[in-house]
This record gives structure tokens, sequence and C-alpha cells, in this order.
């Protein structure tokens, strides 16, 4: 067998049977593909169907079909190399919950328009960087105290802990990588269990806002240029990398990545995603390389 599909429930929900399995199976064996038995990863979550014969995305496409309207998701690829060495993830609504300056507004009462903006820029409607300096302009002379309040507040996403301690034990490196500010991915990063993180950096004086953030801005650029200049600096293919996020400014870099990866993402990014996660927490994205659940670290 030269490729896999895998489908994937959320644990919260362990609904994946034999039954949607073989669903699965006979759509692969309709579009051409000669699918093997299924393997599974963990009883009622995961499980692996390898096939030949077939392009991934025919898979994929085929398998989508036969499953629509189960609370399933799924990833056809290469059985070659799906392990993966190098891991770049987006902070907010990926590692974390929430988005942590739509937080912050909304604790010092500008809630409804930053987080009005915000959608838009997720969305892809409106320019990252210039979003990011309206939103701030609008906090100017906002007293600091209430980052702080968030920060200590923030919670990881299902399945954070598990996908970057997972991936660093089996001797990947993990990167987050965040259009958010410092002050949220340094704590993120220590939580989670991250080697490297990169953000932001908010300007502040006399413990207010200054209504600007700290050039460059880090964005969508700045995102792909990380996951390539890291992978170089592993001696790693492209191929040998996965990249996470919900938003308009990760999609490059979830493009680029060998495995990309849009998690409960915006319409356009998950449209334009390789792969995407709708239903399944990021354990999900371990399921994808074809981790067992007895292999998580938890």
């Amino acid at each position: 067998m030269t490729s896999v599909l895998t489908l994937i429930a959320n644990p919260a929900n362990p609904a994946l049977d034999p039954s949607t399995a073989d669903a699965a199976r006979r759509a692969l064996a309709a579009a051409g593909a000669d699918p093997g038995a299924a393997d599974w990863l963990a009883p009622g979550v995961a499980c692996d169907i390898p096939f030949a014969g077939l392009a991934e995305p025919s898979a994929d496409k085929a398998a989508r079909a036969a499953l629509n309207g189960r609370a399933v998701d799924l990833a056809a690829q290469p059985l070659a190399g799906r392990r993966k060495r190098l891991l770049i993830a987006d902070m907010d609504s990926t590692m974390i919950q929430g988005e942590t300056l739509d937080q912050f507004a909304a604790a010092v009462g500008f809630g409804d328009r930053i987080a009005a903006i915000t959608a838009r820029s997720m969305r892809g409607e409106l320019d990252f960087a210039e979003a990011l300096r309206a939103r701030i302009d609008i906090l100017k002379g906002c007293s600091a105290e209430a980052l702080y309040q968030v920060r200590d507040a923030m919670e990881p996403m299902p399945g954070a802990r598990a996908l970057v301690q997972t991936m660093r034990r089996h001797g990947a490196c993990a990167i987050l990588v965040s259009g958010g500010f410092r002050l949220f991915t340094r704590h993120a990063a220590r939580m989670l269990g991250f080697d490297e993180e990169r953000g932001n950096e908010l300007e502040i004086a006399e413990g207010r806002l200054t209504g600007k953030v700290i050039e460059p801005i880090l964005g969508r650029d700045t995102k792909l240029e990380t996951l390539r200049a890291e992978a170089a600096r592993l001696g790693l293919g492209l191929a040998e990398t996965m990249a996470v996020g919900d938003g308009a400014n990760d999609l490059a870099m979830i493009q680029a990545a060998g495995m990309g990866v849009a998690f409960q993402a915006k319409p356009v990014t998950a449209a334009a995603a390789r792969a995407r996660v709708d239903h399944a927490d990021l354990t999900a994205l371990l399921y994808m390389q074809g981790y067992r659940r007895e292999e998580f670290v938890s």
C-alpha cells in the first residue's frame, strides 16, 4: 500500500464505528482504489485505511462524499514520511481557546469593536498588519493590567499539550508562531511545552498601552518564513513539516507545509488547506501522523 486514509472522531464523543470505516472503504473501492483493512489507532476515535491505486485528493473527495453528515474528520496522504519532524502552530483559537486580544478588549470595554475587526481579518477581508494596528490604536490609553489577567486565564485547546509533547518526545521540534503578543505567546509556550515561540511586541508605557505595535509586525509572511527557515536550520525538507492554524494569516504556512491543517478554521482557510479538522480536537494531528493512542504523552 502506498497511501493511507485516516478517519478521526472527537475523543469526547468516540463515535467512529466499524460501519463508518466500512463506508469509507467502499467509497475508496468505488473510486478505483484497492483498500486494505482498517487499522484502529484508538477504538471509537481513529483508524487508518491503507490503499493503493488512487491519488490522495481523489480518495479524500470520495471519502468525504460517503461520510457527509457524520462527525468524522479525515485526511488522505502518502504512507511514507507521514510522521513530521517540525510543527509550526498558530496560538489564538488554535493552541489556546479564544482570541487573547479580543478578550483583553472585552475586559476594558472595547469588546465588540475589536472583535469585529478581528473576525474580518481572520476571514481574509482585511490586511492583518493594518487590522492589528487599527485595533491597538483603539485601545490606546487602556491599562495593561487586564493583559495579565487574560494571560493568567488562558486555557489550552483540547489535545494541545498531547500534540506538542508527543511530537517532541518522538524527536520533533515545535514552535509557536502567533500574530498575537509575546506576553501571551511566552506563557502559552511554557504551558504547552513548545521549544520556541514568536509573536508581536506591544508598546506599553507607564502601565498603559501607547496605541502602537513595535515594528516589524509578525503576520502571514513571517509565519511562512519561519516554517521555511526552521526547516532549513534543522536540515528538513518541507515534506517533513506540519503547520496548523485557523485564520487567513495562517494559510500561506499551511499550504507550504508537508501536512498543513486548518483547525476549526474560517471558511477561506478550511477550503484551501490540505487537511482540516472540524470535529475532533488537536490529537487529530497525531492520528494523521499514525500515532496510536498509547503513544501519546498525556
